[in-house]
């Protein structure tokens, strides 16, 4: 397990009560596993299922979560839909 870095913006970091989470994960959905369990609520939930996310600067996009590497000091950001204009 390599340790990783979950920073939130926005309502998810409203959500989860803190700016990030330092985890031990594998891959990327090890480490949303692992925030879901920080973070139980519904709230924190729902936001980030609706997030977008980047690791180390690249967006995820459709990629299975399974598959996208975590190693030491990689950087997960997660960004929920922005409202504005």
């Amino acid at each position: 397990m390599a340790k990783c870095t979950i920073r939130y913006w926005a309502s998810a970091k409203d959500a989860a009560g803190t700016a990030e989470d330092t985890l031990d994960a594998d891959t990327l959905e090890t480490a949303l596993d692992a925030a879901r369990r920080l973070h139980p609520d519904d709230r924190f939930q729902r936001v980030l299922g609706s997030s977008s996310l980047l690791v180390d600067e690249r967006p995820v996009g459709k990629r299975a979560h399974g598959e996208v590497a975590v190693t030491d000091g990689t950087v997960i950001e997660v960004l929920p839909p922005f409202a504005g204009g």
